[in-house]
């Protein structure tokens, strides 16, 4: 008669063997169909590039790597044969990625490609030719080795999700960076060439030219005109309006807090037209002060609604214990929800700053006159149908862009502390 404790540890010896299967080939089952995307990506760019040899190398690439796929999919214990084909087609995509790129690659997505068809076939030849997937795909594993490789899984899996997590990582920051490389290079660069290999010459011509123009810091005597002046008025604008929507009720309360959303539906392009007849009638086109009022109001909304949700979060006890101890309503405010607005106050006078600091449409409608542009508005006339100075251009790009991020690196405690504050409420 067999007894229970035996029948208990022959299934588990053989759950054991049945689920275990080494973490590299786990891995790499996940890897291939992005494999597979990525490779369905690079032939979409050679084709807009039109180049034929490259389109049938990077077809024959998917046609292999989905092979791949499928045999990874398909391996399991005891089926070597099928781990020695997966390792054969590996070699051969390697061989395939040799003689796509055996030219050399041209620009810096070609390097991004041929190491998307280069590394993980290596990735695939080295896991799965280990001695512990070798035993598994041989058939000849015990039950112990079994045990302890579940084990292992664990640890390994950790690593390779890490890894797969810093690859991410790796290619959102690639697709932020490289824009801004390739515009310090255009700035650094003799001549007002785009293209060329990275950083190949270097020279500070364009930052001197510009920096050395009266008429770049014209326009940037008037963006910080506008940028600040429309802070300010819509700061005292947006707070006391925040804080009245948040503790007061009255009639058409929730109909102008509708409106305010109900206004950032339409695109800004349709009061382009009546905003330039209103500042006509009143005078002010080609001045500081239309340009303050209509940002102003045009950023009113959405700092409102920031300043509103900060404010619902301030509890109310605060306030009625100040009234208790003989504070007016304006004490109140001052004294106990300014202060402890700042953080949202902050955030709200940032995007205000930003907002009017790279406007463009509305300086360009207003401004006809070269002395009253505003750094987008002069950047763009660097760019011209007759001639296109492109090298200065970028160099002006990366000055004007420097106060943005001194902005936020000083307001980065604010910027988190305001955004996040006001997620929660009570």
């Amino acid at each position: 008669m067999i007894s229970t404790k035996t029948v208990a540890t022959e299934i588990h010896d053989d759950l054991a063997s049945r689920w275990y299967v080494p973490a590299e080939v786990e891995s790499l089952r996940k890897l291939y169909p992005i494999v597979v995307l990525i490779n369905f990506v690079s032939l979409g760019i050679f084709v807009l590039r039109n180049d034929s040899e490259s389109i049938f190398s990077s077809s024959m690439q998917i046609v292999v790597s989905i092979v791949i796929l499928f045999l990874l999919s398909k391996l399991d214990q005891g089926q070597r044969f099928i781990r020695d084909g997966v390792i054969a087609i590996s070699g051969l995509t390697i061989l395939l990625s040799v003689l796509q790129f055996s030219s050399g690659p041209q620009i810096i997505i070609d390097y991004w490609m041929m190491l998307w068809t280069t590394i993980p076939p290596l990735l695939v030849i080295y896991s799965v030719s280990k001695p512990i997937v070798t035993l598994w795909a041989s058939g000849n594993q015990t039950v112990r080795s079994a045990e302890l490789g579940l084990f292992r899984n664990r640890k390994v899996s950790r690593i390779h999700g890490m890894i797969f997590r810093h690859i991410a990582l790796l290619h959102a920051v690639g697709f932020v960076v490289l824009p801004i490389l390739w515009i310090i290079d255009v700035a650094v660069s003799p001549g007002n060439s785009l293209g060329g290999d990275f950083f190949d010459a270097m020279t500070l011509e364009h930052f001197n030219h510009i920096l050395s123009s009266e008429s770049f810091w014209i326009w940037t005597r008037n963006s910080i005109i506008v940028s600040v002046g429309t802070t300010l008025l819509g700061l005292a604008l947006a707070i006391p309006a925040g804080y009245a929507f948040s503790r007061f009720k009255f009639r058409g309360r929730d109909f102008a807090m509708f409106s305010f959303l109900l206004v950032q539906m339409f695109p800004g392009v349709i009061i382009l037209v009546p905003y330039f007849l209103v500042m006509k009638a009143l005078g002010l086109l080609n001045t500081s002060i239309g340009l303050i009022l209509a940002y102003s109001v045009t950023a009113l909304p959405l700092c409102v609604w920031m300043l509103k949700g900060f404010f619902d979060t301030v509890p109310k006890e605060l306030e009625e214990a100040a009234l208790v101890d003989g504070c007016n309503q304006n004490q109140v405010f001052w004294r106990i929800i300014l202060p402890l607005s700042l953080p949202a106050v902050a955030v709200t006078a940032l995007f205000s700053f930003l907002a009017a600091w790279n406007e463009f449409l509305l300086a360009l409608t207003f401004n006809t006159s070269e002395e009253m542009y505003t750094l987008p508005v002069g950047l763009a006339s660097l760019i011209s149908s007759t001639g296109q100075a492109w090298g200065d251009f970028a160099a002006a790009s990366l000055l004007v862009s420097l106060p943005v991020v001194v902005l936020f690196i000083a307001f980065q405690r604010f910027l988190i502390e305001g955004l996040s504050a006001g997620g929660v409420k009570g």
